[in-house]
């Protein structure tokens, strides 16, 4: 039998609707580079709000992509908004075409129509492109009536992303490996934060180089230390103040941009957030709202031009809807 046609089981769509959330790191370690130029990392991924949409469309052949973006912040004219829509690359370097590519090489379809609805911002440490990426992979298993297991669609969506498994997995969970290997975690209770995005990025790859030309300096978490940390979580409900204390070693390696992070930081909480940090290497810096405090205060309360979203941690990952 096929690998198409052991995955078959599924009823065909007509259209698919994916809505595709942003994540959170609640925690994240680095761990010092491995022999395989990877490094080690512990992190606390979380599900939120903030979501792009994907729609796909039946093709004969081939695949089309266009992007559009739809505005999602709640303060117009932030000087954060307007990179989001250029850091979005629109040919073959696109996440969701890379996906759909591998999907279709593996399972032997045709094309699709792809519209992208972009609403995260692009670069700043919020999962946008790996979510895109696994709506593609589901959204194409729906529209041509596939059923993988979720293991072998998180190991497709791994070769396109170390993010990709966990938009896949959704929710809450804990990370760790290039943050491809994931366990379910449980939150304890949902929470409200509010996300600033800067104008300015923090390159991924620019991070790790730092961290790997000076690792004792930045004093990346050692595997055991790591270890330990995945340990301490055991079975029981998280909370966001628990994992605060595995901190962001990206913090740590902003060069210039460090004296701006923390300015960030104390803005958020004289407007009434709490516990300010990074997102991935960044830029995007998210901040919990007080319960019994009014989110939409705090942000009339924020000074600065950053772009600033209200988000809500959320229990999965993607939502499909099928469209006749």
């Amino acid at each position: 039998m096929s690998r198409a046609a052991a995955a078959r089981g599924a009823r065909p769509a007509g259209r698919v609707r994916i809505e595709a959330r942003a994540k959170l790191n609640l925690g994240l370690a680095v761990g010092p580079r491995r022999a395989d130029g990877f490094h080690d990392l512990a992190t606390v991924f979380q599900s939120i709000s903030l979501a792009d949409t994907l729609l796909v469309a039946p093709r004969r052949r081939g695949f089309r992509l266009a992007v559009r973006h739809e505005p999602a912040w709640t303060r117009p004219g932030a000087h954060g908004a307007g990179a989001a829509a250029a850091a979005v690359p629109r040919g073959p370097a696109n996440l969701v075409l890379r996906a759909a590519r591998c999907f279709a090489s593996r399972y032997g379809i045709g094309g699709a129509k792809l519209t992208l609805i972009k609403r995260i911002p692009a670069g700043a440490g919020l999962g946008g492109g790996s979510a895109d990426a696994a709506a593609a992979l589901v959204g194409l298993a729906r529209l041509h009536g596939f059923k993988p297991r979720a293991g072998e669609l998180r190991a497709l969506g791994a070769t396109l992303g170390s993010d990709v498994p966990f938009a896949l997995f959704g929710g809450t969970a804990l990370g760790l490996g290039r943050g491809e290997r994931l366990r379910r975690l449980r939150l304890a209770r949902p929470f409200r934060a509010i996300l600033a995005v800067p104008a300015w990025r923090v390159p991924t790859a620019d991070a790790f180089r730092r961290m790997d030309r000076n690792q004792y300096k930045y004093g990346l978490t050692r595997p055991t230390a790591i270890l330990r940390f995945s340990q301490s979580l055991g079975r029981e409900a998280i909370t966001v103040e628990s994992t605060a204390r595995l901190g962001n070693t990206f913090e740590e390696v902003l060069g210039k941009r460090r004296s701006e992070f923390l300015s960030l930081c104390a803005r958020l909480r004289r407007a009434g957030a709490e516990g300010p940090h990074l997102t991935g290497s960044g830029s995007a810096v998210f901040a919990i709202v007080p319960a019994g405090l009014s989110a939409r205060r705090i942000v009339e309360r924020f000074i600065g031009q950053e772009a600033v979203y209200l988000i809500r941690s959320r229990r999965i990952g993607l939502s499909c809807t099928r469209l006749p």
